[in-house]
C-alpha cells in the first residue's frame, strides 16, 4: 500500500529484529498491489509504488516467492504465484453462496432486468461474493471478488449500518467527499430506518443502485443485496419498483443464508 512517508524506511528496528506484525502487514500490502490491471511488477516498480525500502521489498518478495505466493518470470517481472490458487479455491469454497440464494438473485435480475450483486464488508471496503448479470446490453458490471470502497454506493450505505466507529473512521478518512464519522453515522441511521438505500453517481458517474440488508437470525447485517445499472434507467418510478423487489429478495436470502459465515 502506498505510504506518505518522506523517505522509505526498513522495517527493522534499532534492536535488529524486525516486527513480525509489521512484516506481515507489509507483505499483504505488497500482494494487494497485484491486480488484473497490474498483474506484473519489477522490484523497482514495487519499491516506488509501495514506498518501502528496496531491501524490504526484496526480502518480502523473496519470502513470498518461497511460499509460492509470488512468481518471478521473464525479464525479472514478478507476478502472482501458483500458491495463491489454493487460497482462491479455499475462498471460493468457503464463500459459495447457496443455490437457493443464487436463484433468488437470478429471479430478481430477470424481473428487473438489471445486474444483481451480493457484497460483504471487509474493513473499509466491500467485496462482491456473488453476481447475476442483467440481460441488457448496457449494464452495470462488477466481477465476483472485486473490492470497492465503502464511501459510495447503495450497497456501501447498507453495509455501514453494521459498522462500528472505528470502521466509520477508516471510511471517512478515504471519503473524497470529506464526510465525517458523524455524517456517515447519520446516513447509516437513515438506512436502518428505511430498510434500504439508493444511490446515483456516488462511486461512478452514470451508475445507480438500490440495496437492502441481508441479516442473520439476530438482525445483524451480513451482506448487502444490490441492484445496479445505468442512471437513466433508474427513474423515480423504476426505483420505487426496484426497492420493493430488492427488499423482498433480501428478506428471502436472509432466511436462506449466504454461506461463508456459518
Amino acid at each position: 500500500m502506498p505510504t506518505t512517508d518522506a523517505a522509505p524506511e526498513d522495517d527493522t528496528p534499532a534492536g535488529g529484529a524486525s516486527s513480525p506484525v509489521r512484516s506481515v502487514a507489509r507483505a499483504l500490502d505488497l500482494l494487494a498491489l497485484f491486480t488484473e490491471d497490474n498483474a506484473t511488477w519489477t522490484v523497482r516498480e514495487l519499491t516506488e509504488t509501495s514506498g518501502l525500502a528496496k531491501t524490504t521489498v526484496l526480502r518480502l518478495v523473496d519470502t513470498l516467492q518461497q511460499r509460492g505466493l509470488l512468481w518471478s518470470g521473464e525479464q525479472g517481472r514478478i507476478s502472482a504465484g501458483p500458491g495463491l490458487l489454493r487460497w482462491a479455491n479455499l475462498a471460493r469454497t468457503t464463500w459459495q453462496v447457496p443455490e437457493q440464494a443464487r436463484q433468488v438473485m437470478r429471479d430478481l435480475s430477470d424481473s428487473c432486468g438489471e445486474t444483481v450483486n451480493l457484497y460483504v464488508r471487509s474493513g473499509a471496503t466491500r467485496i462482491c461474493v456473488e453476481q447475476r448479470e442483467g440481460r441488457r446490453s448496457v449494464r452495470h458490471i462488477v466481477r465476483v471478488g472485486d473490492e470497492l470502497p465503502l464511501w459510495g454506493g447503495a450497497a456501501s450505505k447498507v453495509l455501514l449500518t453494521g459498522a462500528d466507529d472505528r470502521a466509520l473512521a477508516a471510511v471517512a478518512a478515504l471519503d473524497p467527499a470529506g464526510r465525517t464519522v458523524d455524517g456517515l453515522r447519520a446516513e447509516a441511521a437513515e438506512v436502518r430506518e428505511h430498510g434500504h438505500a439508493v444511490s446515483h453517481g456516488e462511486r461512478e458517474v452514470g451508475a445507480s443502485g438500490v440495496a437492502a440488508p441481508v441479516v442473520d437470525a439476530d438482525g445483524a447485517v451480513l451482506a448487502a443485496l444490490a441492484l445496479g445499472g445505468p442512471t437513466p434507467r433508474f427513474t423515480d418510478e423504476a426505483v420505487a419498483e426496484f426497492t420493493v423487489a430488492v427488499r423482498d429478495a433480501a428478506r428471502r436470502i436472509s432466511r436462506i443464508g449466504i454461506g461463508g459465515r456459518a
